[in-house]
């Protein structure tokens, strides 16, 4: 062991060898100095474990490279998402269109008009490049835009009730992702939970029976990521709607996965649109932008003049307002929305819900084909039925039933397969089911079809 440390190099030393010596023009001489330091480190930790180093200095070299190679790969990165979750939170939610990344890389290759009005030749709005289409889409008579939906809720609830009340089902005191819990949100925007009902029901007399001199505004949550069923009851909006003129209080209502097209038509269960609840007369609604909608991560705040132009004014708006390549990607996915049947063929999340199992099976079938043409000596391949899901949050009950590729290696574990393809220069997100490896074809783009074949032959082959 003594032997073997004395034969580490010294960082000097090495920065002369010709395999280190030129990252120094690729990266820095401090990048460069700082691995070799750490490639040293690591080398004499194996050695004092007692693990066999044969060429100490060839060993030092071998793990600098690996270490400032994994360095040039960014850890936000492309990945092929082959588990059949179409919004998929932990892989990034809506895949955005053609159209919108194309308007993001303009704007962000570049100076652009976020707070400037070519016409007017002053200072414009950020907020000006979505609104109208938000308040032709939607209906509504105003539009805000921030930067996730629990912010939206937070400025609507901070406008509108902060310091009074705001009555809520208890059905749908909701947490969603990251243990972020509706009462939480209401607290930390200043105004007071008044819930009433039961877990399973509430009527109309319960909001009404609830309403004080403190009462500003009547709040209802989309139970997004979970389903009461059985023996429940809720009110409906227009219900509520009557309920706020009588009393002359608001109804906010947080849709959390906003849908302007009806989802029936793509195949979905029955939900109401954004559009609906405003046409039912709802004051303030709000929404996701990277759900359902099939957009970047945004939150949409849709309704009356008076309440929308306060929020614009709060201060907290700033806080948090979006940036120049949402608005950018936001806007060009709304205009897709201009005519519903191109919304469905060119937004990527509406595409992907749209597809029917057989035309998935088709699919599945011909790319067989083309995996076992390159990969017959080293995995089984079979195609079969599966279930996906919209994921999200959003509609928790529906099944996807969809069609995949099932992967059998032939020379190692299904695990150790999963593993190569999940840590690969291209990264494969699938599951392992029985000895195989599902890949769900309704999350892989036909323009992925041939990175799929050559990772998964990759991963057969390496070692």
């Amino acid at each position: 062991m003594q032997k073997l440390l004395r034969q580490l190099p010294k960082v000097d030393e090495l920065l002369q060898n010709t395999d280190i010596a030129q990252w120094v023009n690729e990266l820095s001489h401090k990048i460069v100095v700082d691995s070799v330091r750490v490639a040293i480190g690591q080398v004499r930790t194996d050695i004092l474990n007692g693990k066999q180093v044969e060429d100490v200095e060839l060993t030092v070299i071998s793990t600098f490279l690996n270490l400032v190679k994994r360095q040039q790969v960014n850890s936000l990165r492309r990945v092929l998402n082959g588990t059949g979750i179409v919004l998929h939170t932990n892989l990034g939610r809506a895949k955005l269109s053609n159209s919108a990344r194309q308007q993001v890389e303009q704007v962000a290759s570049s100076y652009s008009t976020l707070e400037y009005s070519l016409e007017k030749r002053s200072r414009g709005s950020r907020y000006d490049h979505v609104v109208t289409l938000l308040k032709e889409i939607t209906g509504a008579e105003d539009a805000l835009v921030v930067n996730n939906n629990a912010a939206a809720v937070l400025l609507a609830l901070n406008t509108m009730a902060k310091g009074k009340e705001a009555i809520v089902s208890r059905g749908q005191l909701i947490e969603i992702g990251g243990s972020f819990r509706i009462p939480a949100v209401m607290e930390q925007s200043g105004c007071f939970l008044h819930e009433v009902g039961t877990t399973n029901k509430t009527h109309l007399v319960d909001y009404e029976r609830a309403i004080t001199e403190n009462t500003a505004l009547i709040l209802k949550v989309h139970t997004s990521n979970y389903r009461i069923l059985g023996f429940t009851e809720e009110v409906p909006n227009t219900e509520l709607v009557k309920l706020s003129k009588k009393y002359d209080i608001p109804v906010l209502d947080d849709l959390g996965s906003g849908m302007f097209i009806d989802p029936r038509k793509i195949n979905l269960s029955y939900e109401p649109t954004v559009p609906e609840v405003v046409r039912a007369g709802v004051d303030v609604v709000t929404f996701s932008g990277d759900k359902l909608l099939g957009g970047p991560q945004a939150g949409i705040i849709v309704g009356k003049s008076r309440y929308i132009k306060a929020m614009k004014e709060n201060h907290l708006n700033r806080a948090l307002r979006i940036d120049k390549l949402t608005l950018a990607a936001l806007e060009a996915t709304l205009k897709l929305y201009l005519d519903e049947e191109v919304a469905i063929n060119k937004i990527p999340t509406l595409t992907m819900l749209n597809y029917n199992q057989n035309e998935l099976k088709e699919r599945a079938n011909q790319l067989k084909d083309k995996i076992l043409a390159e990969v017959a000596d080293y995995a089984f391949v079979q195609v079969c039925d599966t279930v996906g899901q919209v994921g999200g949050g959003a509609l928790p009950l529906e099944e996807l039933p969809s069609a995949g590729i099932v992967v059998t290696p032939r020379r190692m574990s299904v695990n150790k397969y999963e593993e190569r393809l999940r840590l690969g220069s291209t990264p494969l997100i699938a599951r392992i089911e029985n000895d195989g490896l599902l890949v769900d074809l309704r999350t892989i783009a036909t323009d992925e079809e041939a990175d799929l074949i050559e990772v998964l032959k990759q991963g057969l082959m390496e070692g």
